[in-house]
């Protein structure tokens, strides 16, 4: 009989059950505490706990966005932030990645560069961006660098670590067949490191988006950030407020699409 054939035991069944409770659980949960976070958001705004000028309320925030979007104006304000994110976070990742490899195929240059990578990851990248706009100039390319600059380091770092934390007893015996740096690299080194980039890119999610809206609020004329800047200039709190969830909101859902695809690649590798 074969694997797939088999009948499911009663304790099997028991404990799948018991797993999608738990899941079913946690998901009504996070949505109830969400919901409830923005009820409490409203009912204290309308009874005076807290002033809704400088807090404002759901209720305003969802009429900002509704004038926003008969404007035509919301869309424009996302795909620009969107798109910038977008691009530095797929720049930020493959390059650093990439230099990641370089750095793990020749051992020399990873001790001379490392104690400069260690320097660079703790600097405030975000005090370059000021240079960066001299250099470059104040425009979307700007912005991405930027976005680039804060993520790339951390990536190298990351997926570095990752590598040279590899069974070593694994490359020694590929190595023992005769395997250059390339072959060890393609078949132990990256498949067993596949967790760790898919950690770097949930990292660099976050660190994307904050590139990004620093980058804005320096010298964008669209975007999100430069939503947030105006608004608390002119004092229109609601449409701080409403800049702010639009941001969490595709923020989130960037980082839900990175989740998925790590579930989708576990699953073909049979650890999900």
């Amino acid at each position: 009989m074969s694997m797939s054939n088999r009948p499911v035991s009663d304790e099997r069944v028991a404990w799948l059950r018991q797993v999608r409770r738990e899941k079913t659980a946690v998901n009504i949960t996070k949505i109830g505490l969400l919901v409830g976070l923005f009820v409490l958001w409203e009912v204290a705004a309308r009874a005076g706990w807290i002033d809704p000028f400088i807090t404002s309320q759901p209720t305003r925030v969802i009429a900002t966005l509704h004038n926003l979007w008969s404007r035509g104006e919301l869309m424009h304000h996302l795909l620009v932030t969107t798109g910038e994110a977008v691009a530095g976070f797929l720049s930020g990742t493959i390059l650093g990645t990439l230099i990641a490899i370089l750095l793990w195929c020749s051992s020399f240059l990873c001790k001379v560069l490392e104690p400069y990578l260690v320097v660079l990851n703790s600097l405030p990248k975000i005090a370059l961006g000021p240079i960066f706009i001299v250099w470059i100039g104040a425009g979307p390319f700007a912005i991405v660098v930027i976005t680039l600059t804060i993520s790339i380091v951390v990536t190298i770092l990351e997926v570095l670590n990752g590598f040279l934390a590899t069974d070593t007893e694994k490359i020694r015996l590929v190595q023992t067949f005769g395997a250059g740096k390339l072959t060890t690299l393609r078949k132990v080194v990256l498949p067993a490191n596949v967790p760790t980039i898919l950690a770097s890119l949930k990292i660099n999610v976050g660190m994307s988006w904050v590139g990004v809206i620093v980058g804005e609020f320096l010298i964008s004329k669209a975007g999100l950030g430069y939503l947030i800047v105006y608004g608390s200039q002119v004092f229109q709190l609601d449409l701080v407020m409403a800049s702010v969830v639009i941001l969490a909101t595709v923020a989130a859902a960037m980082y839900f699409c990175i989740q998925y695809f790590e579930q989708k690649i576990s699953r073909r590798r049979g650890i999900g």
